[in-house]
């Protein structure tokens, strides 16, 4: 190789070099930009979030006191008293039944109101809207609207009932209706969300899918379970997962209607962690209580996620 070559070569060389360290420089511009928009996500993430959850788990190997400072070092007995525990079983049982109570009873009915209103008819604007009016509303709003309805005396359904010749039901007070009752106002608040999902995974079908079914031949409801069903179906697990996550998360409704009662029938879990922290002044098994409902919730989504292969991405 000769000198002219070397120096092409070289110059060559010094090219892709510059042009790298341009690229490098661009990517480096970019991340920094990106991270800046992301910056107060993550401050608020770490406060709310990250730091709650550091904590949670350091308190749970330790005893406090009632102001919530460090007693003394217990290791995993928190954990232990839980697990012996009647009232953690109580309360495990019924986020259980709450759940079973709320999900399926919620997505059914969601899905039945979307199947139909999602259609182009006339005057299906005016239904969409008042099926869609309780994502408006916060669970402490919708919790004192249910408390009147349910109300022994002057509440709207003990009237019905009256009317209809049957006797009233004590709503809340009854261990046998208490959660119950909560569960039929939760279904109700959570209605409006599941119903605007539904609805959108429904409008998103191509009309020709329609077209096709019909000219086959298919009825509505060959057309709504061998059709619509498959196609929804991703929409149906996002709103599962959904829905199981925030049952076992509800606290607001039971704190507003019930206070975990009558008996102990309505005391879900999270209201069992808020009674042994915030009452009880147990942090240290109040923090283990969090854990153990972290694990619970990624159990379970875990589990729900080994069944998406049934879902159907179109």
């Amino acid at each position: 190789m000769n000198s002219t070559e070397a120096g092409l070569a070289a110059a060559r060389q010094d090219v892709r070099t510059h042009r790298a360290g341009r690229l490098f420089s661009a990517i480096a511009k970019e991340n920094a930009v990106g991270y800046l928009f992301i910056a107060p996500s993550l401050v608020l993430f770490a406060i709310f979030l990250f730091y709650p959850l550091l904590k949670s788990v350091y308190l749970s190997f330790f005893l406090t006191d009632p102001r919530g400072r460090v007693a003394a070092f217990v290791g995993l007995d928190n954990f232990g008293k839980l697990f012996r525990s009647d009232a953690f079983w109580n309360s495990l049982l019924v986020t259980l039944k709450f759940t079973l109570l709320t999900v399926p009873t919620g997505l059914l009915l969601a899905l039945l109101l979307a199947a139909l209103t999602f259609g182009k008819l006339r005057g299906m604007r005016t239904f969409r809207f008042i099926f869609s009016l309780p994502v408006a509303l916060s669970v402490s709003t919708s919790s004192v609207i249910w408390m009147m309805l349910f109300h022994p005396t002057t509440g709207t359904l003990n009237y019905f009932l009256t009317k209809a010749g049957l006797s009233p039901v004590q709503w809340l007070t009854d261990p046998a209706w208490a959660l119950v009752s909560v569960s039929i106002m939760t279904v109700w608040m959570n209605s409006g969300f599941q119903y605007i999902v539904l609805l959108s995974g429904l409008q998103g079908i191509a009309d020709d899918i329609f077209d096709s079914a019909r000219i086959d031949g298919s009825g509505p409801f060959r057309t709504f379970f061998q059709i619509i069903m498959p196609l929804v179906s991703p929409t149906l697990f996002f709103l599962s997962v959904v829905s199981v996550m925030s049952a076992f998360q509800s606290f607001g409704q039971m704190n507003i209607l019930t206070k975990g009662g009558p008996a102990g029938s309505t005391e879900v879990f999270v209201y069992s962690i808020y009674k042994e922290a915030f009452i009880n002044y147990q942090f240290g098994t109040g923090s283990a209580m969090s854990l153990v409902l972290f694990a619970i919730i990624m159990l379970l989504t875990f589990l729900q996620f080994r069944f998406e292969r049934k879902v159907h991405y179109h």
